[in-house]
C-alpha cells in the first residue's frame, strides 16, 4: 500500500495550488512591514527621547488626563478591591463546600451562616493581602512619576528604584514566615527571568536545560526536600504549611512524631502513642517499644492491615478533601479578574474551572498515595528506619506532576521551590551556617520587586505568562504598554492610521466586541 500511493502521487499531473504560494508571499511582506513599522516607532521614541534631553524637558507620563496622584490612587483603590474581592471569595467559596458537606443544603440560602464572622474568619488576611497589592501598585505608580520629575529622564534605573521601594508594601503582612515564602518564590521567579535572558542572549545556559522534563526534575527534588523537613524536621516549615500536609495526608501527628524519635535514635513516647492507637480499631495487639529500630506498618495505619488498601483509601481522602480547595482557587481568581470573560461565557468557566479543578486533585492524591506507598514498601524490605527515605520518598511521589499540564509543571516547580528553600534556610541558620539577619526577608522582597518590574518592562518575553499576565493586571497595564495615549504624537499616530487602512474590517470586530462587554469591565466604572 505505501508503494502504491507514492506511485499514485507522482503521477499526479495537478499542478501545485497558487494560493498558498501567494498566501506565503503575502505573509511574508506583511511580516517585514511590521518589523519596519516597529524599527520607525523605535526611532521616532528616540528622537522624542533625544528632542527632550536637549530641551531639558522630562518624559511624559502615562496618563495625561489625570493627575500622578490621581493615578497614583486609583491604581492603589482598584487593585486592593480586586485583591480583597478575590480573597473573600475563595473564603464565602470555601464555607459553601463546607456547608454542602454536611448536608446542610438550605443555609446556603443564609447569609448569616455563609457569611458571619464566626465562621468566615478572612476579613482581616483580606485587608492585608489588598494592603500588599494595592500598596504596592500606588506606591509603585507615584515612584515612576516622582523620578521621572526629579532625574528627567526614563532609564531602567527609575524602574528598578520604584520597584524596590515600593516591595515594603510587604509589611502588611504580619507573619514572618509568609514574608520569607513569598520573597523566595520572587527570588525563584527572578532567577528564571534572569537565566532566560542570559539564554535569550547566548550568554549562558545550564546543562540539561533542553530536557524534556526539566521541570518535573526541579518539582521532585523541592518536593524531596518539602517532604524530609515535614517528617524530619517540621519546625522549618511555615505552621500553615504543616497543617496542610498534615489534614491532607492519612498518617496521624504522633506517629509522625514516632517516626522522627526513632529515625533519632532517641525514646519514643509510648504513652501518646497508646492514646492515639486505643481509639483505632484492631491496634490492641500491636507492641510497643521505647526504642524501636522502625516503626511498622501496624502503627502508621491501624485500621487496616493491608498497605494496598491504606494507600487507595489515602489517595480517594485526598481528593474529597482538596477538591473545594483547587476549584475555589481556580475558579475566583478567574471570575474576578477576568469579569468580561466569565460574563460573555459563564458555563464554559465552570467547566474549565472543574476540569483543572479535577486534574490538579488527582495530581495531589496520587502524591499522597504514592509516598505512603513507598513508606510502606521500606517496611516491607528493611528493619531499620533511616531519615533519607522521606527525602526519596518525597522524590518519587512528585512523579505524580506528570498528570498535570506541561505548562503548569514549572509553575508547580516555582510554587514549591521556595517552601524547600525557606526549610533549608530555617535548618542552615539554626546550625549557625549562616547568620541570622532581622527582616531580611523584606530586603530580599524589594530587590526581587526590583529586578522583577525591571523585567516586566524591558525584557518581558522572558517573563512566565502566568506572573507577567497576572502583574499587569494588578498594576492596570499601565506601564507594559510603551505606546499610551499620552506620547503618540502625530507621527506615531500616522502608524496608527496606517495600521486602521490596512486592517479596517477587524478594527470594525474589535470595536463591536469592545462595546458589547464594556459594561462588564471593572476598568470602566469611575474611580476603578
Amino acid at each position: 500500500m505505501p508503494i502504491l500511493s507514492k506511485s499514485s502521487s507522482a503521477l499526479s499531473t495537478d499542478p501545485p495550488s497558487p494560493p498558498r504560494a501567494h498566501d506565503n508571499s503575502d505573509g511574508a511582506a506583511e511580516r517585514r512591514l511590521r518589523e519596519a513599522e516597529e524599527r520607525l516607532r523605535e526611532a521616532i521614541e528616540e528622537l522624542q527621547r533625544r528632542q527632550r534631553r536637549v530641551k531639558g524637558l522630562q518624559p511624559p507620563c502615562d496618563h495625561a488626563d489625570e493627575s500622578c496622584v490621581a493615578n497614583a490612587i486609583g491604581n492603589l483603590c482598584q487593585s486592593f478591591l480586586l485583591s480583597y474581592g478575590v480573597r473573600v471569595g475563595i473564603g464565602i467559596l470555601l464555607r459553601a463546600f463546607k456547608l454542602v458537606r454536611g448536608q446542610s443544603y438550605a443555609s446556603l440560602l443564609d447569609l448569616k451562616q455563609l457569611v458571619s464572622e464566626k465562621d468566615l474568619i478572612v476579613r482581616e488576611e483580606a485587608c492585608r493581602v489588598g494592603l500588599l497589592f494595592g500598596g504596592f501598585t500606588g506606591s509603585y505608580h507615584a515612584l515612576r512619576c516622582l523620578l521621572r520629575k526629579f532625574r528627567k529622564k526614563e532609564t531602567p534605573i527609575n524602574v528598578i528604584l520604584a520597584g524596590s521601594v515600593a516591595g515594603l508594601s510587604i509589611l502588611a503582612l504580619h507573619d514572618s514566615s509568609r514574608r520569607r515564602t513569598l520573597a523566595l518564590y520572587l527570588l525563584a521567579r527572578l532567577a528564571q527571568c534572569a537565566y532566560n535572558s542570559a539564554k535569550s542572549k547566548n550568554k549562558f545556559h545550564l546543562w540539561g536545560s533542553h530536557w524534556k522534563h526539566g521541570d518535573s526534575l526541579l518539582f521532585a527534588l523541592a518536593c524531596a526536600q518539602v517532604m524530609y523537613a515535614f517528617v524530619m524536621r517540621p519546625e522549618s516549615l511555615p505552621k500553615s504549611y504543616q497543617d496542610f500536609i498534615q489534614k491532607t495526608g492519612p498518617v496521624a501527628a504522633p506517629v509522625y512524631k514516632a517516626v522522627r524519635d526513632s529515625c533519632r535514635g532517641g525514646p519514643v513516647d509510648v504513652v501518646a502513642l497508646s492514646a492515639y492507637l486505643s481509639n483505632r480499631k484492631g491496634s490492641s495487639s500491636v507492641k510497643m517499644m521505647e526504642f524501636p529500630s522502625i516503626i511498622s506498618c501496624s502503627i502508621i495505619h491501624p485500621n487496616t492491615s493491608s498497605c494496598l488498601a491504606h494507600n487507595a483509601n489515602a489517595a480517594s481522602a485526598t481528593f474529597r478533601k482538596t477538591f473545594p480547595l483547587y476549584f475555589s482557587l481556580t475558579f475566583v481568581p478567574f471570575v474576578v479578574l477576568h469579569l468580561q470573560k466569565f460574563m460573555e461565557s459563564p458555563a464554559r468557566t465552570c467547566w474549565n474551572a472543574m476540569k483543572a479543578a479535577v486534574r490538579s486533585t488527582t495530581f495531589l492524591s496520587a502524591f499522597v498515595g504514592i509516598f505512603q506507598g513507598v513508606i510502606c514498601l521500606h517496611r516491607k524490605v528493611a528493619t531499620k528506619d533511616h531519615k533519607l527515605v522521606y527525602w526519596v520518598a518525597g522524590g518519587t511521589a512528585a512523579l505524580s506532576v506528570l498528570l498535570e499540564k506541561k505548562t503548569r509543571r514549572a509553575e508547580l516547580a516555582l510554587y514549591v521551590l521556595p517552601r524547600a528553600g525557606d526549610s533549608l534556610w530555617y535548618i542552615l541558620v539554626n546550625r549557625h551556617l549562616l547568620p541570622h539577619i532581622k527582616n531580611a526577608e523584606v530586603a530580599l522582597f524589594c530587590m526581587c520587586m526590583g529586578g522583577i518590574m525591571y523585567y516586566l518592562e524591558h525584557e518581558p518575553d522572558t517573563m512566565a505568562p502566568l506572573l507577567r499576565g497576572l502583574i499587569r493586571r494588578f498594576l492596570a497595564s499601565r506601564i507594559s504598554n510603551p505606546g499610551s495615549a499620552s506620547n503618540r504624537n502625530s507621527s506615531y499616530s500616522y502608524l496608527q492610521t496606517l495600521d486602521a487602512i490596512k486592517k479596517p474590517k477587524l478594527q470594525d470586530n474589535r470595536d463591536t466586541s469592545t462595546s458589547a462587554s464594556e459594561k462588564y469591565n471593572l476598568e470602566a466604572i469611575p474611580g476603578l
